[in-house]
């Protein structure tokens, strides 16, 4: 978006459409400047790539474990760590993953 400013008053010039060809115009003072050439532009939104930091092994490594039921295997034991996935204002999440290798399931608590 191009935006464009009167030289005299300084107010924001408005696209004005006619006949004799499309212009931006001063609405405070008569300056009009004529549009000569054709302006487009595209943005296109790439959002975040998202990674997968829970189901990865190196994530969890080196991080403590606590006294905490699997409710899968109920294996007494999980790993545990928090982390900040809503805005700064919310409380953190604490992630659990169970110490049981062979289960190794994840849960979440808000």
């Amino acid at each position: 978006m191009v935006l464009r400013f009167c030289p005299f008053c300084a107010n924001l010039l408005r696209f004005r459409e006619s006949p004799t060809g499309n212009r931006f115009a001063c609405p405070t003072c008569p300056y009009i400047y004529p549009i000569t050439s054709r302006v487009t532009s595209r943005i296109y939104f790439t959002g975040k790539e998202r990674a997968d930091i829970l189901d990865a092994e190196s994530a969890w490594m080196g991080v403590e474990s606590t006294d905490e039921r699997c409710p899968k295997c109920s294996h007494p034991r999980a790993y545990f760590k928090q982390l900040q996935t809503r805005s700064a204002d919310e409380p953190m999440t604490l992630f659990y993953r169970c110490c049981n290798h062979a289960c190794a399931h994840t849960w979440r608590v808000d």
